[in-house]
């Protein structure tokens, strides 16, 4: 008998051979992976590590890769899904290449699909360092610490977990789909042709009612109970005022204690007549804020009324300005907006603000968005119909403000730009998100060869679009009132967050980029869309002067729309040192 113990493929070579085709097909049964998946998802994890408009830190970056991965991975699959079912059959190979298939080695598959795993793993983990080279560009841009580079290779990991839980839990959903189609056909005779896409249509309609009702009303009930006991919550600083130009004054018809956290701050953190004096170095008034909370009154139309009721007591109607305030989700007035006009016009001025809801802003874009232009469109009116009351030589000047979704509460107010300039004497809205309407509007009308993201709309002559004081200048001198302006930054993800982001590419990505937007950001089907709504919760984590922090522009915008009498360079640096020690006194404090 032969030995063949030496042999090149004899007895030795044969049982590791058959050893290592054995754990592959055993790695193969435990993870089921589809390996045109496999590439698909990589594809787009690669995608999602390129630049967005925020820095991120690779925590971050991994559940964005990974949550992207894994849609690549379903598309993947259906791809090779639909080649097996139509394409496949009909294709028809040359004799030839059948026959060096038939001979080709048994362990080639496992050959190529080694490669394919490799190959998918090098590319990751290549993307991977190269996103850190990326991020670093970006916190530079803007002025930031960078991110480190150590942690990003644990983006892969990371990205790699929340593939296999995501997937693992679509593999759950399949098998339940099986189940009910099962069931269709054993129980209700229904054939297994029709039982199967039926299955799956009871199953997605049921998670689709499950989440719009019973879920998504429980979520907000628990939503809603959690910050309505943070709106109770009284800042150790926050003190009941005493002077009658506030709300929640001992003489005030808005109870301090029904305020809400974020009016209580509100109405006790305003500029004193004597702090506003040794700003602009003449006397100045003591200014009115007048606010109500969701507990002042039982609902919009009578806490509407009590804040006209409040501006009335204040005497606010015989100040030179009167700014109507829309809101955040939780009730929140920026304070630079607020003590810009009051130091600019030295404190001779009423602010009015109102709550519409205990949810931070990113779940009132979800539940209450139709709540905020209600209340917007309902304070709007109802001050307006009272200052309408007076003789045009005695009325104060009607200004309107808004910031991120309270931009769109604001703007619910008014049908259009005749109706806006028909009914007050300036606006400024602050990086408006991308739903807004009115925005919307005016950014796809605008000057042809102007860009998306500083947009010329009419020549400028009554709306105008900036992210830095000299674009409140564009396109000439001629501006007319009332004045409309729009603050909006290149890296601001709230104003460029659209679901149009899905599957068409954006005007703001075709053109040049911003001055603080990486020059290597491009659009990717689907995977800029999750990039894009990943930096929303960090939008104003970042330095001033960009994606959602507005600070350091906001004096010049209320300035140019507002017009204060006598304000000098001089004194406009004053306040914009009050404002940055104000903004930094806050911080810590709140």
């Amino acid at each position: 008998m032969q030995d063949t113990s030496s042999a090149p493929g004899g007895a030795t070579a044969a049982p590791r051979e058959n050893l290592l085709v054995r754990g592959i097909h055993l790695v193969e049964r435990f993870f089921h992976p589809n390996y045109t998946g496999l590439i698909v998802a990589t594809m787009l994890f690669g995608w999602s590590l390129t630049p967005s408009l925020l820095p991120r830190d690779w925590f971050f970056q991994g559940l964005v890769s990974g949550i992207n991965a894994t849609i690549g991975y379903g598309l993947g699959c259906g791809l090779a899904w639909a080649w097996q079912r139509w394409v496949a059959p009909r294709v028809t190979l040359p004799q030839r290449v059948r026959e060096l298939w038939a001979r080709r080695p048994r362990w080639t598959p496992l050959v190529v699909k080694a490669l394919i795993v490799a190959a998918c793993l090098v590319f990751a983990v290549l993307m991977s360092i190269q996103s850190a080279h990326w991020q670093r560009e970006i916190t530079d841009l803007m002025g930031m610490e960078p991110v480190s580079d150590s942690g990003y290779p644990r983006t892969v990991l990371l990205g790699a977990a929340v593939v296999g839980v995501l997937i693992w839990l679509a593999r759950a959903v399949r098998r339940l789909v099986r189940a009910v189609a099962g069931g269709l056909n054993q129980w209700v005779r229904v054939p297994a042709s029709v039982a199967r896409p039926l299955g799956a249509v009871i199953v997605v309609v049921a998670a689709v009612l499950l989440f719009n009702g019973v879920l998504a009303k429980a979520f907000f009930t628990v939503a809603n109970s959690a910050f309505s006991a943070r709106n109770s919550h009284t800042s150790a600083h926050a003190i009941q005022p005493t002077l009658p130009e506030r709300s929640g004054s001992p003489g005030s018809l808005a109870a301090w204690e029904t305020l809400g956290s974020e009016g209580r701050w509100f109405v006790s953190n305003a500029p004193t007549a004597l702090a506003i004096s040794e700003v602009t170095g003449k006397p100045a008034r003591e200014p009115i804020r007048v606010y109500t909370g969701l507990e002042s009154a039982d609902g919009f139309e009578a806490q509407t009324d009590l804040a006209v009721a409040e501006l009335d007591r204040t005497k606010a109607f015989e100040r030179e300005v009167l700014v109507v305030i829309s809101t955040t989700g939780t009730g929140w007035v920026d304070s630079t907006s607020a003590e810009s006009v009051e130091l600019m016009f030295g404190g001779d001025t009423a602010l009015v603000a109102t709550q519409y809801s205990y949810l931070p802003s990113a779940l009132s874009f979800l539940s209450d968005r139709d709540k905020s232009m209600s209340m917007g469109r309902m304070l709007f009116d109802k001050v307006y119909e009272r200052w309408s009351t007076l003789p045009e030589d005695a009325r104060p000047k009607l200004l309107v403000y808004g910031e991120s979704l309270g931009s769109q509460g604001s703007e619910g107010a008014f049908s259009g730009l005749a109706d806006i300039r028909n009914r007050t004497d300036g606006v400024l809205w602050v990086g408006p998100p991308n739903s807004n309407r009115l925005w919307s509007e005016f950014v796809s009308r605008r000057d042809p060869g102007t860009p998306e993201i500083t947009p010329i709309f009419a020549d400028g002559l009554s709306v105008r679009f900036a992210a830095a004081a000299d674009q409140l200048a564009r396109p000439s001198d001629k501006w007319t009132q009332p004045r409309i302006v729009y603050l909006q930054h290149a890296s601001d993800p709230v104003v460029w967050w659209s679901p149009d982001l899905l599957f068409s590419r954006p005007a703001w990505l075709t053109e040049a980029r911003g001055p603080d937007v990486s020059s290597a950001m491009s659009w990717y089907p689907i995977v800029t869309f999750w990039q894009v709504a990943a930096d929303l919760p960090r939008a104003q984590d970042v330095s001033v002067g960009h994606g959602h922090n507005y600070g350091n522009l906001v004096p010049d915008a209320w300035a140019a729309v507002a017009q204060p009498p006598d304000y000098t360079p001089e004194l406009a640096q004053r306040i914009r040192v009050f404002l940055e020690e104000s903004a930094a006194t806050e911080h810590q404090l709140k």
